[in-house]
């Protein structure tokens, strides 16, 4: 789902809708949260029975649940290009349904998530 939001953000962005855009790059990210949360499950076994905390869209919240706080930090020491685009995906909220977004900010945000060199996605991809 991560992949295929991703696909439709960029769709909206060659068309012009940047709110769109905008909310569904940021919404690859959440999913892509969540499928490495889903990954430390055993099959069958998501969600758990304590699953109202994984039903959350923040996306700082999902990195803790994912257990990935403490390489989030080690990568962002490494490669200041994740570390800045970790900054600028980090704004995004569910919130951004409601809001209006521009090209710049969806532009922007995109990059941000598949940057070759310090991508938000190739790095979650790699713990999915």
């Amino acid at each position: 789902m991560a992949l295929e939001r991703l696909s439709d953000a960029e769709a909206l962005l060659n068309a012009r809708k940047y709110s769109g855009a905008y909310y569904l790059a940021g919404y690859s990210i959440e999913c892509a949260l969540k499928a490495c949360i889903a990954r430390q499950s055993k099959r069958y076994a998501f969600p758990p029975k304590d699953a109202a905390k994984y039903f959350t869209h923040d996306l700082e919240r999902l990195i803790d649940i994912a257990d990935l706080r403490q390489k989030l930090k080690a990568e962002g020491k490494k490669s200041e290009a994740f570390d800045d685009n970790w900054t600028i995906v980090k704004e995004w909220s569910d919130e951004a349904r409601y809001q209006g977004h521009g090209w710049k900010e969806a532009k922007d945000l995109l990059a941000a998530i598949k940057d070759a060199k310090g991508g938000v996605l190739p790095w979650l991809r790699r713990r999915w």
